[in-house]
C-alpha cells in the first residue's frame, strides 16, 4: 500500500500523474535493470568478450516478468541492494548463458544507469509540458496584450500594466528552462559503467571499449570518468526541477490573488464540482494553484536532500547514494502534476477585464499619479511636480475625490492643464510604456520553442 500520498490511487491524482509515476515505479525501475544488463550483454558479444548465443538468451530472458518479487524482496532486504536478486533471476531465466550475464559490472553501475534510463524518460514528460505552457501563455498574452489592469507592489496598486504582459512574465521563466533542460541532458544522460571500485579492472584492456559501446548502445554519452561518487549531474537535474517549480509557485501565488472575492480579476477553469466546499455551495477554491503550492515546496525540499548526498566517501559512498531514491523519484512525480495544473490553468484561464478594469477605477486615478508628474515636470521640475501631485493624492484621500478633482482645484496644474488634458493624463491606457513591445518581444521569443 503506498504510504505517500503522490503515489496513491485517490490523493495521487492530486499532487502526481500516471505518466510519471509509470516512469519511475519499482516495476519500470527493475526493467530498466534489465535493460542495462540486456545491452551489456548485446555490445560483449559484439566485442567477442561474451558467446553470441549467451547474449541472445541473456537478452531474450531479460523481462520483469520472469523475476519472482518474493525472491528479490529477500534478496534485497538481506543483501541490502537489488541488484544480486535481480541478476540471479535474470541468470535463471536465461538458462546455461545465465553463467555470462553481469559479466564485469558492479552493482552501482547497473542501477545508475537504470536511474539515468528513468530520468531521460522523465525529462521527456517535463519537456513536453513546459513546452504546452510556452504555447498557452504566448496564447493569453497576445489575446491580452492591451488589456489594462492594475499592476501591485508590496500587494498595493502601484501602475497600470496588461495581462498580456503579466503572462508575458509567467511565461518568459519556462522558455529559460526549456534551455536548461537541454544543456542539462548533456551532463545527467550518460552511462554509469566503472566496476566494482572506478577501475573497470575486471575486464581489463575491453573496460573503455565495453564503456563507450554500451553507452551507444542505450543511447547515452560516454562519461570522461566514472561519476559513481561525482553526483552533480543528477542532483542537478533534481535542482532543475526546484527552479521550475519555483517559477510554477510564482504564477500559483498571482492566481491565488487575482481570484480572490475581492478582486475578481481571474479565475481557475471551471468545471462542474471543482474546487468546491462541502459547506459553502458557492465557493470555487483556486485548487490547482494550491497544489501546484504543495508540490513545489515538497520538490524544493528533494533539492536539500539530493545536494546533501553529494558528500560520498571515497569510491563507494556508505549512505549518501541511498537516499537519492527516496527523493529523485518524488521530485519528478510531483513537478510533473504541479505541470499538469499549471498547463490547466494556462490554458483555460477565466479573465475579467471587466472587473480588471473596474479594480483600476477604485483608486479614483490614483493609480496613475506617476504619470501626471512626469507630465508636470517638463514645466515645473521634477521636485516641485512632485510635490504638487503628492499634496493633490493626499486631498484625494482625505476628501475621497478623484484625482483629477483634487488637481483641478490646484492652481499650479488648472493653470497649464486643462480639464481633459488632466483626464487624458490619468487615463490608465495612455500610461502602460513598453508594456505591448514586451508582449510582442516575448511572443518572438516563445514562437522559437513552441
Amino acid at each position: 500500500m503506498p504510504v505517500n500520498p503522490a503515489d496513491g490511487p485517490i490523493l495521487g491524482t492530486l499532487y502526481g500523474s500516471d505518466a510519471m509515476r509509470a516512469v519511475f515505479s519499482e516495476q519500470a525501475y527493475f526493467q530498466r535493470m534489465l535493460d542495462v544488463e540486456a545491452a551489456l550483454a548485446r555490445v560483449q558479444a559484439r566485442l567477442g568478450i561474451i558467446p553470441a548465443d549467451a547474449a541472445e538468451a541473456i537478452i531474450a530472458a531479460a523481462h520483469y516478468k520472469n523475476l519472482d518479487v518474493e525472491e528479490l524482496a529477500a534478496s534485497a532486504r538481506n543483501v541490502g541492494y537489488p541488484v544480486v536478486g535481480l541478476v540471479t533471476g535474470l541468470s535463471r531465466a536465461a538458462g546455461e548463458a545465465g553463467a555470462w550475464t553481469h559479466w564485469g559490472a558492479t552493482t552501482q553501475d547497473i542501477m545508475d544507469s537504470a536511474t539515468v534510463l528513468q530520468v531521460r524518460e522523465g525529462l521527456n514528460l517535463i519537456e513536453a509540458e513546459l513546452r504546452a505552457i510556452v504555447t498557452a501563455f504566448a496564447i493569453q498574452a497576445e489575446r491580452h496584450r492591451d488589456t489594462v489592469m492594475a499592476g501591485r507592489t508590496h500587494l498595493q496598486q502601484a501602475l497600470p500594466t496588461t495581462f498580456g504582459l503579466k503572462c508575458a512574465i509567467w511565461a518568459q521563466p519556462f522558455i529559460h528552462h526549456i534551455a536548461r533542460l537541454s544543456e542539462l541532458r548533456a551532463r545527467v544522460e550518460q552511462i554509469e559503467f566503472a566496476g566494482a571500485a572506478g577501475t573497470l579492472a575486471s575486464l581489463g584492456d575491453d573496460g573503455i571499449t565495453v564503456m563507450e559501446a554500451l553507452a551507444a548502445d542505450l543511447g547515452l554519452a560516454a562519461p570522461v570518468v566514472p561519476w559513481h561518487v561525482c553526483r552533480d549531474a543528477v542532483t542537478e537535474s533534481v535542482g532543475f526541477l526546484g527552479l521550475l517549480c519555483g517559477s510554477l509557485a510564482k504564477i500559483a501565488t498571482d492566481i491565488i490573488l487575482l481570484a480572490q472575492t475581492e478582486v475578481g480579476e481571474v479565475a481557475e477553469p471551471y468545471v462542474h464540482g471543482r474546487g468546491q466546499s462541502s459547506t459553502m455551495p458557492q465557493k470555487r477554491n483556486p485548487i490547482a494553484s494550491e497544489y501546484i503550492l504543495a508540490a513545489s515546496r515538497n520538490v524544493q525540499a528533494q533539492v536539500i536532500v539530493m545536494q546533501g548526498a553529494m558528500a560520498q566517501d571515497h569510491e563507494r559512498a556508505t549512505g549518501p547514494w541511498q537516499a537519492e531514491a527516496l527523493a529523485l523519484p518524488q521530485a519528478f512525480v510531483l513537478t510533473h502534476g504541479a505541470l499538469l495544473h499549471a498547463r490547466a490553468i494556462a490554458e483555460g484561464l477565466v479573465v475579467d477585464a471587466g472587473r480588471m478594469r473596474a479594480n483600476l477605477d477604485i483608486s479614483r486615478g490614483l493609480i496613475v499619479s506617476e504619470a501626471v508628474m512626469m507630465g508636470l515636470a517638463p514645466v515645473l521640475g521634477r521636485g516641485e511636480a512632485h510635490h504638487v501631485v503628492k499634496h493633490a493624492c493626499d486631498v484625494a484621500l482625505v476628501e475621497r475625490i478623484s484625482l483629477a478633482d483634487a488637481l483641478e482645484r490646484d492652481p499650479a496644474v488648472s493653470s497649464r492643464l486643462d480639464r481633459a488634458a488632466i483626464e487624458r493624463l490619468i487615463d490608465p491606457r495612455n500610461y502602460l510604456g513598453a508594456a505591448g513591445t514586451f508582449v510582442d518581444r516575448f511572443l518572438a521569443a516563445a514562437s522559437a520553442v513552441r
